[in-house]
């Protein structure tokens, strides 16, 4: 285990569930949490659209075969995984969990974690960076879309949640971006602190979100079982994704380089927007459950691409030696 630490954020996000689970905020607490959960997503999704290039995403569809193959493994390869677990239903995974795994598939990919693995592994860090940035902007429209079409089309999908998700996040995200002009300096000489702003912001959106669901008593409509196989079903799932993209790469005669950026922004899913998103996007009594498969799908694709790309890098190197 040495090899494949634990993420300290995620010990935090769990420190924060446990924390809901046995302090909840009720009453007039959690109104106030509420209003602060708001301004925190809106918050975040404005300083994800000042930091993201705009110019950099859309330079970066120059490479349109590589781009296309992630934006097919996230948005088409996924969701259609998603769907074929609908099987587990109700016998292995709940209503609300597989809801969860459906919103998890229809996520965009990880921008940081994405372009540093691809380093790591000596892939093609341009191409991870264009495509990463490119499914999260293309995110902010299309996962809402995908949930609604996978998840809401029984009339659950109101006019006032697309309202809220273009109050939420799509205009904080473009304000971000019309502002980022006169303000992404500042943002990238305070990298570190505002770090913290988001990771607070996460914490906080976790913390609401587990609080309502305690309140509603998501606990006692989980069991061990359930979770067992939501582990075994996240692990699965990674797997196939990064076993078709590793292939398909190949097969469609992609240089390593590329096959590495391919395989780290194909197969991840971006717990960073998910929250927040899960937040608008479902109703607050299951909202912990549905974003529970996402945070478990996190660790487990933190801990496989960094064993993966230490190999890929070895690999790289091992080549390069013996060239020269």
């Amino acid at each position: 285990m040495s090899r494949l630490r634990v993420d300290p954020y995620i010990v935090a996000l769990l420190l924060t569930v446990a924390v809901a689970s046995l302090l909840p905020a009720s009453g007039a607490v959690a109104t106030g949490l509420g209003h602060a959960t708001t301004i925190a997503i809106g918050l975040l999704f404005f300083l994800y659209g000042a930091r993201l290039s705009t110019r950099e995403a859309i330079d970066g569809l120059k490479h349109w075969r590589l781009h296309g193959l992630v934006f097919a493994s996230t948005f088409v390869l996924f969701p259609l995984l998603g769907l074929a677990c609908r099987l587990l239903v109700p016998w292995a995974l709940t209503p609300e969990l597989y809801a969860g795994l459906m919103f998890l598939c229809c996520l965009p990919s990880t921008v940081q974690s994405s372009i540093a693995f691809t380093s790591i592994a000596r892939g093609n860090v341009a191409a991870a960076i264009c495509s990463a940035s490119f499914s999260n902007l293309i995110g902010i429209v299309l996962t809402p879309l995908l949930v609604t079409v996978f998840l809401f089309t029984g009339g659950g999908f109101s006019l006032g949640a697309l309202r809220d998700i273009a109050l939420q996040l799509l205009a904080p995200f473009v304000a971000g971006q019309l502002l980022r002009r006169w303000i992404g300096g500042f943002l990238a000489r305070h990298k570190k602190v505002l770090g913290y702003v988001d990771r607070g912001s996460i914490l906080l959106v976790v913390y609401a979100a587990f609080s309502e669901g305690v309140v509603a008593g998501i606990w006692g409509r989980l069991s061990l079982w359930s979770l067992a196989v939501l582990l075994v079903v996240n692990a699965l799932l990674l797997a196939a994704v990064m076993l078709v993209t590793t292939f398909g790469a190949r097969r469609l005669g992609f240089a390593t380089e590329d096959e590495i950026a391919i395989v780290f922004c194909g197969s991840k899913k971006s717990l960073a927007s998910g929250l927040p998103m899960g937040t608008v996007l479902f109703p607050a009594a299951t909202v912990g459950l549905a974003v529970l498969p996402l945070m478990l799908f996190h660790q487990l694709q933190l801990m496989v691409c960094a064993w993966l790309a230490r190999r890929y890098g070895a690999r790289r190197d091992a080549v390069a030696l013996a060239g020269a």
